[in-house]
């Protein structure tokens, strides 16, 4: 017999009623009926009921032992009552009689419960996230990551991809996001930086003549934390292939992405081939290029409205002269809404920053149009009927107008088609709507400093014939670069790679890169370029983000097994943390006292 343990807690069923087992496990609940004491069981794999009455005289020992106190019972297994069967467990059948019992694990009073998923404070979730994991939603969570993550090594295997390991010192870069430096003590002075993402090795492995690469990587980078983002580091499911061009790419993430969201999730994928949305039409229609298209909201472009002389909205009329677009969002079917509906938008977009909203609802009476509303009076019947032609509108929908530098607009009227749509409970929570966001920009303006710089990866192909590209116009260069996005989560970014060096001297040289500097800082990349380079191209959606959808979790954390604070601290750990001085020594680093 083995020691601990003949069966575990979600095991047992009717079929071993009778036999005498060993069941090892957390206590996770006791419930004392007086002459009768329950202790639920738990393990990894479920909840086992076991029993002994006030008769026996293990029952007081038994009820003095406190939850989460890890023990064995032996006993029996026996058919539960009609009337106590607990469909929702696979072992609510049946129950174990207890014959005995020893304590291999005892515990201190809990700081949060275990057998509860109630909400806790980040502080002591984090501190205590041992226990934190036990609980059993986010200990189902992080069984789904591991599925999922072995689901889809087994199905990229099937696609055809080998998976290889890239180094997790290397090289910093200056594109991106802050890096993570590592002090080297055999080089004095210098450092390695801990990988954003494999991108410049896995375009070598391409260069290399390996065909299909894949791998689980992790990836680090110094950012704030976001909801869908933890601080530090990520995993994402990191993908290059040679000989290939963008439709390459969306077939194989495609056809894996259904394949992983039907196996674990109940939920229904809007399209199977996913859209194609340009980045100009997802930043026009929805404000963001991370559209969560289950919303039906559209925003419209109606600046050309306000240069007409029989619309009176002076306010709208001046910014528009001075540069300013109008924007707006129409709402189905809403003249029934009350006053507090619209004027508790305006209020808060303004709490948000902005200007506000202004808004008016479409009537017609004795054959002309008007709007009703606090600025409806503003805009001829004419006006409002041109209005509802552009933006599709109909008699009874209301029209919510932002005016501002696009930027401005653009966020305001992404958030506000969010909240609309929460208002009006218009999201379809039993959905996956999947997008690609395509044809990004080369190049755009830094507002700090007015000059180009890379809107997406420096290391991308620009669109059209490469003969006839035009530098002297970068905003005008499109990159074979895409987003691939779900339920407005942005799950990956990728793009078709440029093999060529001299392209891309000439690319970089646009955003301030001279020769040596793009050598000096890419050495390995524009090396092995020089050697015979395939066409090739990639992407990586991340495996948390994944996760995080398919469990239906709002935050990141609570599909990650040991998580960073919002400070990106490890409280657990007591990390990051003070070094000896003789490990700073052996390093060749002074720490230097803010005055």
């Amino acid at each position: 017999m083995k020691a601990y343990r003949t069966h575990t807690c979600g095991e047992l069923t009717l079929k071993n009623s009778g036999e005498n087992v060993l069941l090892s496990g957390w206590i996770n609940k006791k419930r004392d009926h007086g002459n009768l004491l329950f202790v639920d069981l738990r393990d990894n794999y479920g909840v086992t009921q076991c029993v002994v009455d006030n008769k026996n005289n293990l029952f007081k020992k038994i009820e003095k032992i406190p939850l989460e106190t890890v023990v064995q019972f032996e006993g029996q297994v026996v058919k539960r009552d009609l009337d106590t069967i607990n469909k929702e467990l696979n072992s609510g059948e049946i129950e174990i009689k207890i014959k005995n019992f020893q304590i291999l694990g005892e515990t201190k009073e809990l700081p949060l419960p275990v057998f509860t998923d109630q909400e806790y404070s980040e502080e002591i979730r984090l501190k205590y996230r041992f226990l934190d994991l036990r609980r059993n939603k986010i200990h189902k969570n992080i069984n789904l990551r591991s599925k999922v993550i072995s689901y889809i090594r087994k199905e990229m295997e099937n696609f055809g991809f080998l998976e290889y390991q890239t180094p997790i010192l290397t090289s910093s870069s200056p594109e991106g996001a802050r890096d993570f430096l590592v002090p080297s003590r055999l080089n004095p002075g210098k450092f390695y930086a801990l990988p954003q993402a494999p991108q410049q090795f896995k375009q070598l492995i391409m260069v290399s003549g390996f065909d299909k690469y894949f791998q689980i990587a992790p990836c680090f980078r110094d950012e704030d934390a976001r909801a869908d983002r933890s601080p530090g580091e990520f995993y994402q499911l990191d993908i290059e292939m040679s000989f290939v061009n963008q439709e390459d790419i969306f077939d194989v993430v495609e056809r894996l992405l259904n394949k992983v969201f039907k196996k674990f999730s109940k939920k229904r994928i809007q399209n199977v081939t996913f859209p194609r949305i340009t980045f100009f039409d997802s930043m026009l229609k929805y404000g963001t290029d991370k559209p969560d298209l289950r919303n039906p909201l559209v925003i419209c472009d109606l600046t050309r409205i306000f240069t007409r002389d029989d619309v009176q909205f002076e306010i709208f009329k001046k910014l528009v002269n001075q540069g300013s677009i109008v924007r707006a969002i129409i709402t189905k079917k809403t003249s029934n809404k009350p006053r507090s509906f619209f004027d508790n938008l305006d209020k808060w977009s303004k709490d948000e920053g902005y200007n506000g909203l202004a808004y008016f609802t479409f009537e017609k009476e004795n054959g002309k149009f008007s709007g009703k509303g606090p600025v409806g009076k503003f805009f001829s019947s004419d006006a409002c009927q041109e209005i509802m032609k552009i933006s599709n509108a109909e008699i009874g929908d209301s029209i919510f107008f932002a005016c501002g530098k696009k930027k401005e607009v653009e966020k305001l009227l992404s958030s506000t088609r969010d909240k609309l749509a929460k208002y009006l409970d218009l999201i379809d929570e039993n959905l996956f709507a999947f997008c690609w966001i395509v044809d990004y920009p080369m190049y755009e303006i830094d507002e700090n400093n007015g000059k180009f710089k890379f809107s997406h990866n420096p290391f991308s192909m620009p669109q059209g014939d490469l003969s006839k590209l035009n530098l002297n116009k970068p905003l005008d260069i499109k990159a074979f670069q895409y987003d691939i996005v779900c339920n407005g989560i942005e799950l990956s970014s990728g793009a078709i790679r440029n093999h060529i060096p001299d392209l891309m001297y000439k690319l970089f040289a646009v955003v301030g890169y001279d020769k040596k500097s793009i050598e000096d800082k890419f050495r390995g990349m524009i090396n092995a370029l020089n050697y015979g380079a395939p066409p090739h191209g990639g992407i990586a959606p991340g495996i948390d983000r994944i996760v995080m959808l398919l469990a239906n979790e709002k935050n990141i954390r609570e599909v990650t097994m040991f998580p960073l604070n919002q400070n990106a601290q490890d409280l657990m750990m007591n990390a990051p943390s003070h070094v000896e001085d003789s490990q700073l020594k052996e390093l060749n680093i002074n720490i230097l006292k803010k005055k």
